[in-house]
């Protein structure tokens, strides 16, 4: 029996976005056909390689030809989480679409809760990390100051702890894909659509297999997407910066009149001058630095070039 709206049969896109993870594949794909098959929904389940360089595309082709609930997208190459997020998004047909990664820190027995907050009438379920069991203290201190900062820059309030482990109603799916910027922070993104939402809580386990694809550099990147993403304040901080410093400027510009016309000591202003200089110097930079950040994003979004490219869809066409 399946989940019916009327005389048609609910179902159910599960996207997972895989990047180097053939250690995680069989045991994910095990878990989520044994979540589903106590479900009473039809389900595809949407794998998306983001140029994958281990055996993940080799067992992505045997698990379409194995199981017809799933279909697989190879990319050209390697695009980044969010983007093959948003292939997965874009392709995935149903009535409601999970997203969610094969790393099995996103355990799959959530599923269930996730269906039963849609079912009573939320077009958003977002899931909340209270903790990971293998993270450090480090991680999550960075990970906690890194919401607040951006809670503070940001007009839209973005869940700490939030992650790309979510369900969301058909339209709020088609609501988001109308959303093609380049620089993407999706977990932003789907806050600012506006549907009904509930959140669930959940504490994320070690990773089944393999290492983590987050590198520092990574991470820096996919912050600074955040923050650029949904606030201009950084622009108004220079600014404010530059207001400040001037007034500042004026004031030392008493002191040397002083030192030179009252005193006539005028070189022993000279190291105060120096500092004050590459003080100066230092606040222009990083205003500059700050606007050549959001010019770069502008030079992207106006070569609309494809967010992504896909080289090939596998999908099992047996009855």
């Amino acid at each position: 029996m399946h989940e019916k709206h009327g005389d048609k049969v609910k179902s159910i896109a599960i996207v997972v976005p895989v990047f180097n993870e053939q250690d995680n594949l069989h045991e994910f794909h095990r878990r989520i056909v044994e979540v589903m098959a106590k479900e009473n929904y039809a389900y595809k389940l949407v794998f998306v390689d983001d140029g994958s360089s281990d055996n993940s595309r080799v067992m992505l082709r045997n698990l379409v030809d194995e199981d017809q609930h799933v279909e697989a997208y190879f990319l050209s190459r390697n695009y980044g989480h969010q983007l093959a997020l948003t292939c997965g998004l874009d392709n995935a047909q149903g009535d409601a679409v999970i997203t969610m990664d094969g790393d099995l820190q996103h355990p799959p027995e959530l599923i269930p809760e996730l269906l039963r907050l849609w079912e009573q009438g939320n077009e958003i379920v977002q899931t909340k990390r209270m903790a990971t069991e293998d993270a450090g203290f480090v991680k999550n201190l960075t990970s906690s100051w890194y919401y607040k900062l951006l809670n503070t820059l940001s007009k839209v309030e973005i869940t700490p702890g939030g992650s790309d482990f979510r369900l969301m109603d058909r339209c709020a799916v088609d609501a988001l894909k109308q959303y093609r910027e380049k620089a993407r922070f999706i977990r932003g993104m789907v806050k600012t659509l506006g549907f009904k939402d509930a959140t669930l809580e959940f504490v994320a386990p070690p990773r089944f297999a393999g290492t983590s694809k987050y590198s520092l550099k990574k991470m820096l990147h996919f912050a600074f997407d955040g923050i650029t993403s949904f606030s201009n304040l950084p622009l108004r901080w220079a600014f404010y910066a530059g207001v400040f410093f001037g007034f500042a400027s004026l004031l030392l510009l008493f002191h040397i009149l002083y030192v030179t016309y009252i005193t006539g000591d005028a070189v022993s202003g000279w190291p105060t001058i120096m500092c004050c200089m590459l003080f100066l110097g230092g606040i222009q930079l990083i205003g500059i630095g700050i606007l050549g950040e959001y010019i770069g994003r502008i030079f992207t979004e106006v070569k609309n070039r494809p967010l992504y490219i896909v080289g090939r869809h596998l999908e099992n066409k047996k009855n």
